[in-house]
């Protein structure tokens, strides 16, 4: 089996228990010992083991060992970049001047939609799906903006939509 298909479906599997979710949640903003964490979600140490070793096996979790003490804490990025197994992969040959910069070579491919605001060019819509849009060269993401970034050879570009995770509530009382 693939591997990303394995993880995808141990990930499934971690998110379908609200216990689950819970302890992500309570990772998320601080470590915690598995007891700690039992005690938190006043649940048993041998019941919080078992949802842990699910969230460990997912990849959401990470233990840290001091001798014989167990600290836990969230790897929510596993969880966040688990949705690229749905990415759709081309491989395009553009015909471009030499060390072109990212969005001349962008500019060709059908279903990719450009828009300036100001002085700054932005991916807007990608195949019909409006939204915010980032670029990465094989992985990482250039801190140039993407009109100013050259092509110096063959790359690996990847096109993300960025998404709205909430992070924090604010409630705002007006008097």
């Amino acid at each position: 089996m693939d591997n990303k298909v394995e993880n995808l479906e141990y990930l499934f599997k971690a998110m379908g228990s609200a216990t689950r979710i819970d302890m992500l949640r309570i990772l998320a903003k601080r470590k915690h010992h598995i007891s700690g964490l039992a005690k938190e979600l006043k649940i048993s140490v041998p019941a919080t083991a078992k949802h842990v070793n699910i969230l460990e096996k997912a990849g959401l979790v990470e233990r840290e060992k001091f001798g014989r003490t167990h600290v836990l804490k969230a790897k929510l990025e596993n969880l966040y970049g688990s949705a690229e197994i749905f990415c759709e992969s081309y491989n395009l040959e553009l015909d471009v001047e030499k060390r072109p910069s990212m969005l001349d070579a962008l500019k060709q491919i059908p279903g990719i939609e450009i828009k300036k605001v100001g002085n700054r060019e932005y991916i807007t819509s990608l195949d019909g799906e409006g939204g915010y849009y980032i670029y990465e060269v094989d992985g990482k993401t250039p801190d140039v903006p993407i009109n100013e970034y050259r092509i110096r050879g063959d790359v690996e570009v990847g096109i993300k939509k960025l998404l709205p995770v909430e992070k924090k509530k604010i409630y705002v009382n007006v008097k």
